[in-house]
């Protein structure tokens, strides 16, 4: 089992440098850690006895175990003689620009907030209150904006400090009076309890029966049992992290299901995504013709967004905003489900940046993972999509509040799931804190070189979708016509025989098992077979395109969409065991003896999001699936 030993900061931070956002130089609290000492497993050893050698200078982003403080920093190995690495510090160029902005800093945030209120007090509460726009939105979106212009001067340990008391002279109190071994048991079936009401009290609408919901109940449970029977040691499982993922995906999806500000908040985000990313429209435009856009081609509609939006993210990668907010959002998963500050991570990273960028923003310490946390790695990666195709799946007319919705429950699932499947069973580096290191090796030197190294990103990462589109789809027809002349000798020939139509009936029970109505079995087994060999745009361009499955139920189309809303098929297991053998070829053998199983992980966790989905479907949903446009071929 591998230890770390660990070290103190050489210096302490200042308060003021602890409040201040994650990326300006008076707000970094610069820690130097000289690890000298790592004694390394037989599995790692060679990798973590490199460390005695070398001086390495941590300055992370890191939530404390026991603190709660976040702070900010890089990870870059300090070499000796000519290959010594020297910081371009640009003193001259920012110097006069951050100086004057850290003098006058105070009036800048009250300018901002005295502008952000009268907006908010004219606007939403006061001449649009009661109209379609609504005010719940633009108060939540003030609400954020003032918490966050508090937090430059209050730590937020003033808040955290009473609430971490009350936790634990309440819940953690109480809890105490129950023996530990009827803990775990009590806790499941409390979380049971939830489901089942959550599930069954509301009524019936359409084919959305309370025995439907009863059936995506079963098929979680049998998802479950499942992994517990196949996993590497059903007896490391830990089920704090299993019963509080399940439960933190079915409150998500409770929310955004089932209430209407859950409901109104999704819809707004899913609406600001696809204006924002509607914006490369006017790019698209310049360079062709507007009369292009009305075409939705596949090459024009959905391919400029993504280079926009890879553009837009490495922006936000450069000035810090990026890394504050997964920090932010990964030191929920951190506390709640107790996985190390590397999967936790990634995990809120995945659906917001894609499954190979999310590994880099750890990579200083993917050499020295344990197994469970590459298994962890991977699965998220497979079990979400990414901000970046969502507008080509938008633009299919698929509907976006599901498809928001869905990314995020993927979170807590991938973590759970994957936890059962592969327990941990080492000791992990980043136990104890959140990291995300910035990346100096390639690093911009501006903010306008960021964006030009994010557009020529997009062009590869759109270029590789291009390819592979073009590769799966074509294979895909050759089989089919291979199987369908071979099909002909058999008199199958109506429909004929196809990949598509074996992988239904291969996958009837598991479309039976999320709460399928029995007419469209067949179609939604086609579909999630269609994302496992193919892609998910595969099986969601037929999902609103062909009559087959256009003519569904809206349950049947809601469930399929979720079922297909993840990155768990064949080619992104290249993808994946490609970009982390970059990272650190010598766990490449690593990587690849995990890389199935984390498929297959990664599948199970967005079908659980799917049965979820099945069990909590609303009216209203289900209108909007069936208003649902087509999109143009």
């Amino acid at each position: 089992m591998a230890s770390v030993e660990k070290h103190s900061p050489v210096s302490s931070p200042s308060t003021d440098e602890k409040r201040a956002f994650p990326h300006d130089s008076d707000r970094i609290e610069r820690s130097e850690v000289h690890s000298n000492t790592a004694i390394a497993s037989s599995e790692h050893g060679s990798d973590l006895n490199n460390l005695k050698d070398k001086e390495t200078t941590v300055k992370p982003y890191d939530v404390d175990a026991e603190s709660g403080e976040y702070r900010v920093g890089s990870v870059h190995g300090r070499t000796d003689g000519d290959g010594e690495q020297q910081r371009k510090s640009g003193f001259l160029a920012n110097v006069d620009i951050r100086g004057f902005y850290r003098r006058w800093r105070p009036v800048f945030h009250i300018m901002i907030w005295a502008f952000f209120t009268a907006w908010w007090v004219y606007g939403p509460l006061v001449k649009h209150r009661t109209d379609d726009k609504g005010w719940l939105i633009p108060t939540l979106l003030y609400i954020a904006l003032c918490i966050r212009l508090i937090t430059f001067y209050v730590p937020v340990s003033i808040v955290m400090t009473p609430v971490r008391w009350l936790w634990n002279n309440s819940m953690v109190r109480a809890t105490g009076f129950i023996p530990s071994k009827w803990r775990q048991p009590l806790a499941a079936v409390g979380t049971l309890a939830v489901f089942l009401v959550g599930s069954l009290v509301p009524e019936e609408t359409g084919d959305n029966t309370r025995a439907n919901r009863i059936v995506s109940i079963f098929g979680l449970i049998v998802m479950i049992v499942l992994l517990t029977v196949t996993s590497r040691d059903w007896k490391k499982i830990p089920w704090h992290t299993v019963i509080g993922g399940m439960l933190t995906q079915f409150v998500i999806a409770v929310f955004v299901l089932r209430t209407d500000a859950g409901y109104d908040i999704f819809k707004f985000i899913s609406d600001m995504a696809s204006a924002l990313l509607g914006f490369a429209g006017k790019g698209t435009e310049f360079l062709t013709a507007a009369s292009v856009l009305d075409l939705h081609w596949f090459l024009t509609g959905v391919i400029p967004p993504i280079i926009f939006f890879v553009a837009l993210v490495q922006l936000l990668y450069h000035v810090g905003f990026l890394q504050w907010f997964i920090g932010k959002f990964a030191t929920f998963f951190f506390w709640t489900l107790r996985v190390s500050g590397a999967e936790a991570v990634v995990a809120a990273a995945t659906p917001f940046i894609g499954q190979g960028e999310s590994a880099m923003l750890i990579r200083p310490f993917v050499p020295h993972l344990t197994l469970a946390e590459i298994h962890q790695v991977m699965t998220c990666g497979f079990a979400t999509i990414a901000g970046s195709v969502l507008v080509a799946y938008m633009s299919l007319g698929l509907n976006s509040q599901a498809l928001v919705s869905s990314c995020i429950m993927s979170i807590p699932a991938s973590l759970a799931v994957s936890k059962m499947r592969f327990p941990e069973t080492e000791e992990t580096l980043t136990s104890g804190k959140v990291v995300v290191p910035e990346d100096n090796e390639n690093k911009s030197a501006n903010a306008l070189h960021a964006f030009a190294n994010g557009a020529w990103l997009g062009i590869k990462i759109a270029g590789m979708i291009i390819a592979t589109l073009l590769c799966i789809i074509a294979f895909v027809a050759l089989i089919n016509g291979l199987l369908g002349w071979f099909g002909r000798y058999y008199d199958i020939t109506d429909p004929e025989l196809s990949l598509e139509m074996m992988l239904g009936y291969i996958l009837y029970p598991v479309a039976w098992l999320l709460g399928v109505p029995k007419d469209n079995l067949l179609q939604v087994g086609e579909l999630i077979g269609m994302k496992v060999i193919t892609n998910e745009y595969v099986a969601f361009s037929n999902l609103t395109k062909m009559d087959r499955y256009t003519s569904m139920s809206p349950r049947a189309k809601l469930i399929a969409l979720y079922a297909c809303c993840g990155f768990g098929n064949i080619g992104s297991l290249g993808t994946q065991i490609g970009v982390l053998s970059q990272i650190a070829p010598g766990r490449a053998g690593d990587v690849s003896r995990v890389a199935l199983s984390a498929l297959f992980s990664g599948v199970l966790s967005t079908l659980t999001s799917a049965s979820i989905a099945g069990m909590l479907m609303t009216g209203k949903m289900m209108m909007d699936m069936t208003a649902t446009p087509v999109a143009s071929t």
